[in-house]
């Protein structure tokens, strides 16, 4: 992965303005220095935060490059990510939703920006491959842009292209980032007619979150939810026994048969729900209720994603991305790659064994402090931060 661009941040930081998002603190991942888009605290009772972290220099400015034919960007793109995890394009055209909260006004052309770089296809409303509304379904009236929600969806715009750059995309905006909006939004993406998957890269308090989780129970389409950023601890709602829960991976080149190797992201959320019922196809033995998470894929800074978004309020640019806002989109292009009906998140738990293993198990790292159980601890087999692994084809999907 190409890091030059650390060396270049603080010209970087000048030439767009850049400022640290307030109320975020700088992270750092390995070498790279990285931030919430949307900081944690930012969400109160009954709100949800974006799990996005964009990777900055160390105080806070987001490295970014503006949009240049000959500019090759940092972090991984769409032919390292299925690489990574062996997805073959099957050309279908079936409709992924995204779900976030608040505007974003460039949505179609700094995703046509992403996929052109990257040979992946126009992506557009006039071709009817994209579609843009609000949380009632409208095209039009859309709330105003928030820049850290705004880079929330360009990450989820361009993983799900990433992953399946033959599937049409449905965006919807929510006015707010309440559950009671993102729920809306969240029925309106079901409604939808050939949507077969809808990514949800936020996540909160799971106290409160009952009148809000029938809004996530969609038989036959698959609900992808981030598990979250802040390590071992459960967020709804990943914790709904309707969705699949995606944790986090750090992915890296590797000298063995497959190309690559993955262990525990430390920021993936995992763990057992205090207030949802285990679902039948899940069978841990210590957590008597929702255990977190289902599957996983890449969301460390460290490894982090090429994407396409806002800089700041007033232009767009290349920027690299983690947080398991990145693995949640990912996984949902892998659905809509395979594109079959999915049984809630059990699909992984029936695809997994046999002969042919559709998924890579991660047996290594941890992501907190759970003492020493599979909860926060990764091993072979089942576990909290990477649940049953990542994909190894679209089949376990």
């Amino acid at each position: 992965m190409n890091r030059t661009l650390l060396g270049a941040a603080l010209a970087a930081a000048a030439v767009f303005g850049l400022a640290q998002t307030a109320g975020a603190q700088v992270e750092i991942s390995g070498r790279v220095f990285h931030m919430a888009t949307c900081p944690r605290g930012s969400n109160g009772p009954g709100e949800a935060r974006c799990h996005a972290h964009v990777v900055t220099d160390r105080h806070g400015n987001p490295i970014a490059h503006s949009f240049s034919p000959n500019f090759v960007p940092s972090g991984y793109g769409p032919s390292d990510l299925q690489s990574a995890y062996k997805l073959t394009q099957t050309g279908s055209t079936v409709w992924v939703a995204v779900v976030d909260a608040y505007g974003y006004n460039n949505a179609e052309s700094d995703l046509n920006t992403y996929r052109q770089q990257y040979g992946l296809g126009s992506c557009t409303t006039q071709l009817g491959c994209f579609k843009k509304v609000n949380q009632n379904g409208v095209q039009g009236n859309y709330p105003s842009q928030n820049t850290g929600w705004a880079q929330e969806t360009a990450l989820d715009l361009d993983m799900v292209s990433a992953a399946c750059p033959s599937c049409h995309i449905l965006l919807v905006e929510a006015t707010s980032s309440t559950f009671s909006n993102l729920a809306t939004a969240e029925n309106t993406a079901a409604s939808f007619p050939g949507v077969v998957a809808i990514s949800n890269s936020y996540g909160g308090g799971e106290s409160g979150s009952t009148p809000y989780e029938s809004a996530y129970n969609h038989p036959g389409q698959a609900v992808t939810v981030s598990s979250g950023d802040s390590g071992y601890g459960v967020q709804f709602p990943a914790s709904s026994p309707h969705v699949t829960a995606v944790g986090g991976t750090s992915l890296y080149h590797a000298g063995n048969t497959r190309g690559w190797s993955e262990t525990v992201w430390s920021g993936a959320g995992s763990g057992c729900s205090a207030v949802y019922a285990k679902p039948s196809w899940q069978v841990d033995p210590s957590c008597t209720r929702r255990t977190v998470a289902d599957v996983s894929a890449v969301a460390d800074p460290n490894t982090g994603v090429a994407v396409f978004g806002p800089a700041n309020r007033r232009g767009s640019a290349w920027l690299v991305f983690g947080g398991t806002s990145v693995a949640a989109p990912l996984t949902a292009g892998v659905y809509g790659l395979n594109g079959g009906p999915a049984n809630y998140g059990s699909n992984p738990y029936t695809n997994a064994p046999g002969p042919t293993v559709n998924l890579f198990d991660v047996t290594s790292g941890s992501n907190g402090s759970c003492g020493g159980s599979y909860l926060c601890t990764a091993g072979a087999g089942y576990d909290g931060p990477t649940g049953l692994g990542t994909p190894n084809g679209s089949l376990g999907y």
